[in-house]
């Protein structure tokens, strides 16, 4: 059963914390068997005032984090010197500092400060509330923050937007663990809709790597610039100048997923992006987003996404809308 540790800090809002416990304490198996184990802490076992009128006691201090698969910060009214100053408390650090290296990091709403001051979001992509990300792109300046999404999966750590962006970050992650049928009945058991309709941007957007950085970032960009040709793992280890066993490794370490899961990702996020922005047919997309087959994407985005690429164009690329 995977783990999940989530910690509440004083001045928690009650809404926000209790997103991880209800969506990930609703995933089962076919058997019905719960998939993951959700724990409170505070970082001293101690209770903690809530945004509410009420203090918040719990059965665990944070050494709890050091034992789960995943973290998840929710949000405070009361960061004080985090949000101020970008200053952790020692105990908060040494809490954070104790995070086995791989285990998954999560942060809803303004919790990504409490990720960005313990060093977590140098030069990655992240999320929070609109109303904060200026601010925390301007404390933050190596950081990458985006206003406009729900969330940013950026494998190892995830970060969403406010209030109930949480709800869709922690769908994706379960779609991303088990698949979309076991987050669909996620969804569908707690009565909200499997991924968000409306004017908001619902894709992920992760930026081209830059060509400079090192690792395999070079490579991941060399991938994007051909992202509708056939690119196999051979192609990617030799652009690397290393073996594919080598760069299988060197990748899953940096990116959190397979170079294969990131491609598909990759043309997934664009097949979305063009079916929101252009008229053209699902096979013309597909073609461009280097699935081959409007079938290869259609399994593809129903994976992903839980959708054919039809239902999601009516969603997110109203009938009026004109063409591209």
């Amino acid at each position: 059963m995977h783990r999940v540790g989530v910690l509440a800090l004083d001045g928690v809002v009650p809404f926000e914390l209790g997103i991880p416990a209800r969506i990930f304490g609703a995933a089962r198996d076919a058997e019905g068997h719960q998939l993951y184990s959700v724990t409170t802490c505070t970082v001293d076992g101690g209770a903690v005032r809530t945004e509410g009128d009420y203090q918040l006691t719990v059965s665990h201090d944070a050494s709890l984090l050091a034992d789960v698969d995943t973290v998840v910060v929710p949000p405070s009214h009361a960061l004080g010197p985090i949000r101020d100053e970008g200053h952790l408390p020692e105990a908060l650090h040494q809490a954070l500092a104790a995070v086995r290296p791989g285990t998954r990091v999560m942060a809803i709403c303004t919790g990504t400060y409490v990720l960005a001051a313990a060093g977590l979001l140098d030069g990655r992509p992240a999320t929070t509330h609109w109303r904060e990300a200026d601010r925390l792109q301007r404390m933050y300046t190596t950081a990458r923050i985006d206003p406009d999404v729900l969330f940013v999966d950026d494998g190892d750590i995830l970060t969403s937007a406010g209030v109930a962006a949480g709800i869709d970050l922690c769908l994706h992650v379960v779609r991303r663990d088990h698949g979309s049928d076991i987050a669909n009945e996620v969804a569908r058991s707690c009565v909200v809709p499997p991924w968000r309709d409306g004017g908001q941007a619902q894709y992920i957007r992760r930026p081209v790597p830059d060509p400079a950085a090192p690792g395999t970032a070079p490579t991941q960009a060399w991938v994007m610039e051909r992202i509708g040709e056939p690119v196999t793992l051979a192609d990617m280890a030799a652009h690397a100048n290393v073996s594919v066993r080598t760069f299988t490794r060197r990748f899953r370490d940096e990116v959190g997923m397979s170079p294969g899961q990131w491609l598909i990702r990759r043309r997934v996020d664009l097949a979305r992006h063009l079916l929101e922005t252009t008229d053209w047919p699902v096979d013309r997309v597909a073609d461009r987003a280097g699935f081959g087959t409007g079938v290869s994407m259609r399994q593809h985005l129903h994976t992903v996404l839980g959708v054919t690429p039809q239902a999601y164009r009516r969603t997110f690329r109203p009938a009026h809308a004109g063409s591209s």
